[in-house]
């Protein structure tokens, strides 16, 4: 009953159907039910076995019709009970969520990418700097640098490059897709190691939510299993690389303090160096960071400069970002094409190379989905 009611909870928070969302739930968690309830009660109901020895047998028999009855129960009253009494722990977070649909529907082409998430490390952005203004908003200049690489949808591939401290190499290609989920600034990516064979077929899942934590998921293809992880894992390197998931999944503009420093040329471009820290303790223990530092193109609104702290406040990663490209000239959408994090208390970097990225193709919804990742 648990599984079924968050398997509900999850597919109503994002399909408007809700026809359409019991069944996702039944399509997942339904079979679920039936396959667990099933192998238990045959587990027990080999009790019945025992002749001659009868509390075994009832034993066997009444777990067993336990069982079947609760998983043939929580398939049928239970979501009935549900969808008739609505309990808000299930429909509160749906009404939010097709509020905001309605109130930010204008927003739709706000999306985001993967290489635009990579970089979400980056202090997240400003809406226009203000010539006139004596010193910059930071908090501005965080949001507009949040939003800077947010398509409607995108699919890219890419090379990723594992350089040691002695300076050897390991070559890893990836395939990945984002979009933007309706009417939000959360974005949903998708991404899927092609090669080499240790990490083919390993797929990541990572969804944003403005509202609540972001989810994060994995598959590994020799335990044929899809593992989500929790906030405390977002510290965690991504897939072996110098990107944390916090990195790649981006960190969220009200989660940190942001302060205005100075501007500073990197590379001839202008730029806004502001300062984060996090607002709360638990922000710093999920990212592993105490402090973020980011250099913020004026023109671009990218992060093409970032240094993260640890949380001794040592200095822990360098990153940077090259080859800054408009990708949705309509939307003034930009994306680094090349992203490089180099952690500097081991002298391992990672260096990320994007090739065919295409912006606003008409990605398929169906693929941002944990279920999905099962699939070859």
């Amino acid at each position: 009953g648990i599984y079924m009611s968050y398997r509900m909870r999850e597919e109503l928070r994002y399909e408007s159907n809700e026809a359409k969302a019991i069944e996702k739930a039944f399509a997942s968690a339904g079979k679920a039910t039936l396959f667990v309830s099933t192998a238990v009660a045959g587990g027990f109901g080999v009790l019945m076995l025992s002749r001659g020895f009868m509390i075994h047998v009832w034993m066997g028999f009444l777990i067993a019709m336990a069982m079947l009855v609760s998983s043939i129960t929580a398939l049928t009253l239970f979501p009935a009970l549900i969808f008739t009494l609505r309990p808000k722990f299930i429909f509160e977070g749906r009404k939010n969520k097709m509020k905001d649909m309605v109130k930010n529907s204008e927003q739709i082409s706000m999306s985001g990418i993967v290489g635009g998430a990579l970089i979400a490390f980056s202090m997240a952005s400003t809406v226009a700097w203000g010539a006139e203004a004596k010193v910059p908003n930071a908090v501005e200049i965080a949001k507009r640098a949040f939003l800077t690489s947010k398509v409607v949808d995108s699919t890219s591939d890419s090379t990723f490059r594992l350089i040691n401290s002695n300076g050897q190499e390991r070559v890893r290609k990836t395939r990945g897709a984002t979009q933007l989920i309706g009417g939000t600034t959360d974005n949903q990516r998708i991404v899927e190691f092609d090669s080499p064979a240790d990490v083919k077929g390993t797929k990541t899942l990572m969804i944003e939510h403005s509202k609540g934590d972001d989810d994060i998921w994995i598959y590994l293809p020799a335990m044929k299993k899809v593992r989500r992880l929790v906030a405390n894992n977002k510290k965690d390197s991504f897939v072996g690389t110098d990107f944390s998931y916090g990195d790649v999944i981006g960190h969220r503009v009200e989660d940190w303090k942001h302060q205005w420093v100075k501007t500073e040329s990197v590379d001839g471009r202008e730029c806004d160096v502001i300062e984060s820290s996090p607002v709360r303790p638990e922000v710093g223990n999920n990212t592993g960071y105490s402090k973020r530092i980011g250099w913020i193109d004026r023109e671009s609104a990218v992060a093409v400069k970032g240094e993260l702290y640890d949380m001794n406040g040592q200095l822990l990663k360098k990153i940077n970002a090259r080859n800054i490209e408009m990708v949705d000239a309509k939307n003034k959408k930009w994306q680094p094409m090349v992203l490089e994090a180099e952690n500097v208390q081991t002298g391992h970097r990672t260096v990320i190379e994007f090739s065919n990225y295409k912006a606003n193709v008409g990605v398929n919804r169906e693929q941002f989905t944990a279920r999905y990742l099962e699939k070859k």
